[in-house]
């Protein structure tokens, strides 16, 4: 490949000479690997018979990135023809098979960093360290399932109400075709999470894509193709979400959803009426703690990390801070100093620290509550003002103190980069400030002490707590559920969990003959005394 383009200076408040205006960087800002060619390659993969199209912008200019085949209903009935014929197949090969084709879709996932980086980037806005987390993510959880799921899914003896007389085993059966809807803001990484779990099963996965994360979800699964995996196995549909998401998951036999806590209970009710399981990773407004013993300085730059990556575009970044009276003023004043420090700009290369929005609606949405908090009292310590300088849909970190219930910020999630910080003086009253919310995705606790801290994340209600860590901890270790409760969501990703969502445990026991078992009033007489003894028995032996 080419080498890629110079890239702009980069505006910040460590490089004041870089303020330039936006006219002043090349009218489209792309990668020289992200050519035309490969664009319209990777959207030949879409369903999409209707000839129809839709504008895709790259945030970093607003420039125009591609014209996005759209996918009809017919489309998506044909994918799941399609998709429900390969699986029979797919099935059928068994673990090992399909164990090696998801590794070696793992090796050209990481052979192909640096297209899938620019791809995200492109279509995002991010950093391209941002954007490096995500194809990590998806490699690891692409080989997590790949190596996990014959232990896990191969099924194994139970024990029996009469040993020696009844045996029983469990067995998981493949759930068919499975509809996974993935967002616009992590592509790679949440469709890794989804789809190579669902593969690994031995299902089939008909995607609906996200216009906005379309190229990058289409070059994931490419690299899933040419490892070997059939292409009418995993199809990708784009368009209208409600034009055709009611026929993705219609026809699912099982529904992988990220995105809206409204959009979820939407799909819930649809799937509910064909008794369709669902999996739902909705909202999320999560607070972070930061206890008296911690280092305000450590403290501080952890919590931008969690605050500010992807423009705060992330479920389980943090929206809101809660730090006792004892480090309060050291850590606010460390805090604001690192936000205000972050390189922002539009940069594919490690140059800069945040990157931008996605699109004006959420520009829109994040402005309009910083402006919301601030007339209504809150105070603004960092940020708060777009960076049309820097390119059209730039915001700067902003960090508001004074946020109060009637301001939209204080409960809503605002999915953006903004911070409420609050002053709390006991560790109770930070656990009840937290657990103050309809959402439950994710939460952190600083604190010097890990037993503290322990004993603090005891007492949140979320699904995934990480001490000294916003939210990288939890979200890296897809060896272990990730999802959430109250209104952010239903359900696991990741995990033996994750696995078992795409399957159904069949039970088969086999009476044996060394004893038959009673058919008449005569014969439970005579064995009921016998049954009870070997109850009292299996009790004293402690077997369940």
């Amino acid at each position: 490949m080419p080498a890629s383009p110079p890239n702009p200076p980069v505006p910040s408040p460590r490089n004041p000479a870089a303020l330039t205006p936006a006219a002043s960087t090349p009218a489209t800002l792309l990668p020289a690997r992200l050519g035309a060619a490969d664009i319209a390659a990777l959207t030949r993969d879409i369903r999409s018979r209707a000839g129809a199209t839709i504008a895709v912008i790259t945030p970093f200019t607003g420039e125009l990135l591609h014209d996005l085949p759209v996918s009809r209903v017919s489309d998506v009935q044909e994918a799941y023809t399609r998709a429900r014929l390969a699986q029979l197949a797919w099935a059928r090969a068994g673990f090992t098979h399909r164990r090696a084709v998801l590794l070696r879709a793992h090796d050209l996932i990481l052979e192909r960093t640096e297209l899938l980086l620019d791809i995200v980037q492109a279509e995002s806005g991010k950093t391209r360290g941002q954007a490096f987390e995500e194809v990590v993510q998806a490699a690891g959880a692409t080989r997590y399932n790949a190596i996990a799921a014959g232990r896990v899914l191969r099924g194994d003896r139970r024990s029996s109400a009469l040993p020696l007389v009844i045996t029983t085993r469990v067995r998981y059966r493949p759930k068919g075709t499975v509809g996974v809807i993935t967002p616009w803001n992590y592509p790679l990484s949440l469709g890794a999470m989804d789809v190579a779990p669902a593969l690994a099963a031995g299902c089939a996965v008909v995607q609906k894509a996200d216009d906005q994360g379309a190229l990058s979800i289409l070059a994931l699964r490419r690299a899933f193709i040419d490892a070997g995996v059939p292409e009418a196995l995993w199809s990708v549909v784009t368009g209208d979400g409600p034009e055709i998401g009611g026929a993705v998951t219609d026809a699912a036999d099982y529904i992988c959803f990220t995105g809206s806590t409204a959009t979820g209970r939407t799909i819930a009710a649809q799937a509910a009426g064909n008794l369709t399981g669902v999996s739902l990773e909705l909202g999320g407004n999560n607070p972070l703690i930061v206890l008296d013993d911690a280092d305000p300085a450590r403290a501080a730059a952890d919590a931008a990390t969690a605050c500010f990556t992807a423009m705060g575009q992330l479920c389980v970044s943090i929206e809101r801070i809660y730090v006792q009276r004892g480090v309060a003023d050291a850590f606010l004043r460390e805090f604001v100093a690192v936000t205000r420090a972050l390189v922002s700009g539009a940069a594919y290369d490690y140059s800069t620290d945040v990157g931008s929005l996605t699109s004006q609606a959420q520009l829109d949405r994040v402005s309009g509550q910083v402006a919301d908090a601030v007339a209504a009292g809150a105070v603004l310590e960092a940020g708060g003002r777009a960076r049309p300088d820097l390119g059209p849909y730039f915001y700067e970190p902003t960090v508001l103190t004074g946020v109060t219930a009637e301001m939209e910020c204080f409960a809503s999630e605002t999915f953006g980069p903004v911070v409420a910080v609050s002053v709390v003086d006991t560790e109770q009253e930070a656990i009840l400030a937290a657990n103050d919310s309809d959402y439950g995705l994710n939460a952190s606790v600083f604190s010097g002490s890990v037993r503290r801290a322990l004993r603090v994340a005891a007492g949140i209600e979320a699904g995934s707590v990480n001490i000294n860590e916003g939210y990288r901890g939890s979200l890296s270790s897809v060896a272990a559920p990730m999802g959430g409760v109250k209104q952010s969501g239903l359900g696991r990703r990741n995990g033996p969990e994750g696995l078992l969502r795409f399957v159904e445990p069949v039970t088969i026991s086999r009476a044996t003959g060394i004893l038959q078992l009673p058919r008449t009033g005569r014969d439970f007489e005579r064995l009921a005394g016998p049954m009870l003894l070997l109850s009292a028995a299996l009790k004293g032996l402690r077997r369940p």
